[in-house]
């Protein structure tokens, strides 16, 4: 009897300490259509690269403005799989790849938007073959710098670290 009045409790403690790991909450506008299937997540860690120029319309103002992501993909492991650049554009190991074209954007305090892109176009047999959709999430980093473009710093590129999860929906 004294050892179930110690292993219940016990029990109990055990069960309470393991957790799932929860999903980061994705904003309304940045959900993928119904019926696409979550093919891949690939992490990147990079930089967000900028640019100063001057703003159009108003050649007298200076602006960071964004060149490319310049950034390599891990799997959930750690391992490299990718890299993500111009395009914008995630590349696969094995040789596929997808560009993407912005449909919506939800700020994230600190970093880069997130993002919900439409895939332009695919390349390839691999894992990003049927791509119809990416989600970037949990961004950190990668906003361009407050300060250091003026007409004296014209054409200065900036690169600023930044990571975010890339999720990759589609069809099977």
């Amino acid at each position: 009897m004294t050892l179930f009045r110690i292993a219940i409790p016990l029990l109990a403690v055990s069960c309470a300490s393991v957790s799932q790991p929860q999903a980061a909450a994705v904003p309304e506008n940045l959900r993928v259509p119904p019926g696409q299937t979550m093919l891949l997540r690939m992490v990147a860690r990079g930089a967000q690269v900028y640019t100063c120029q001057a703003r159009t319309g108003a050649p007298a103002v200076y602006e960071w403005v964004l060149k490319a992501p310049d950034a390599d993909l891990f799997d959930v492991r750690g391992e490299k799989i990718g890299r993500h650049f111009a395009g914008p554009t995630w590349e696969s190991a094995d040789g596929s790849r997808v560009v993407g074209e912005v449909m919506e954007r939800s700020a994230a305090p600190g970093a880069v938007p997130l993002l919900l892109l439409r895939a332009k176009s695919t390349e390839g047999a691999g894992a990003l073959a049927n791509v119809k959709y990416v989600q970037r999430l949990d961004t950190a980093g990668g906003v361009a710098p407050p300060v250091g473009c003026d007409r004296e710093h014209a054409g200065n590129e900036a690169r600023v670290l930044y990571s975010a999860n890339y999720d990759f929906y589609g069809s099977r």
